[in-house]
């Protein structure tokens, strides 16, 4: 189902119960944590509906189901409820065997845990390196050592010899690392991947991928909506 509804805010009417057969995400349209979730669901073929959250004036229904007020959350038929973007991602993985994305060798699996939090650390980088261009700020400092933490995950990819982090199909890690290369055009950092030939090779990979190009968004899309929430006005329904 595709993720086409409008965000529901403060003052709306709570959805009524999972659809059979289901399971519900809430997300926001543009969340690269939420992003994670819903290649999986894609990925796997499960079905599920969508429910997008106005995240700066939230429903308080939804804050009764994750009182940290974030997406992703998962709610089953039954009425559990499921948040943090690895946790959903390796619930739906655990519930529903087709397609498997975690590796069943425990090592392996390990493996992709330690590169997730390794990778972890990378992401305020994303957000540390725009603010500060746009505050005027030397961001030279920033900029070395987002480069050393992407030559590192160059490393990775170079050692193993395939195409992607799992191996050569696309494994969790991927997705769970996707977002946030999807944007980097939009943030003006693509150039930094001249320096990890890997690296950008596997983005070139990744956009092959039919999860990865059923739910992403065009480069100008994400600008426009990167210029509303950093004037604090974030248009989550841009493009509706």
């Amino acid at each position: 189902m595709a993720a086409s509804q409008k965000c529901l805010g403060k003052g709306s009417t709570a959805p009524g119960p999972v659809p059979k057969d289901h399971i519900r995400l809430y997300s926001m349209r543009f969340c690269p944590f939420a992003q994670r979730t819903r290649l999986v669901l894609v990925a796997k073929g499960i079905k599920h509906e969508i429910i997008n959250i106005n995240l700066k004036n939230k429903p308080e229904w939804f804050l009764e189901k994750n009182p940290l007020g974030l997406v992703p959350v998962l709610e089953t038929e039954s009425g559990q409820v499921i948040y943090e973007s690895p946790i959903t991602c390796e619930y739906l993985d655990e519930v529903y065997p087709q397609n498997k994305l975690l590796p069943s060798d425990p090592f392996q699996k390990a493996q992709q845990k330690m590169l997730l939090d390794h990778f972890s650390k990378l992401t305020p980088y994303f957000h540390k390196i725009p603010m500060g261009k746009k505050n005027g700020e030397d961001v030279s400092a920033l900029v070395a050592e987002f480069k050393d933490k992407l030559s590192k995950l160059n490393e990775i990819l170079v050692n193993k010899k395939a195409k992607f982090f799992g191996g050569d199909s696309v494994t969790l890690i991927d997705y769970m690392m996707w977002p946030w290369f999807e944007r980097m055009e939009m943030l003006e950092l693509n150039h930094l991947l001249d320096g990890t030939p890997a690296l950008k090779k596997w983005t070139g990979h990744m956009l092959e991928d039919p999860s990865v190009k059923a739910t992403m968004f065009s480069t100008e899309t994400y600008k426009v909506f990167y210029k509303s929430y950093m004037e604090g006005n974030p248009n989550y329904d841009y493009g509706l």
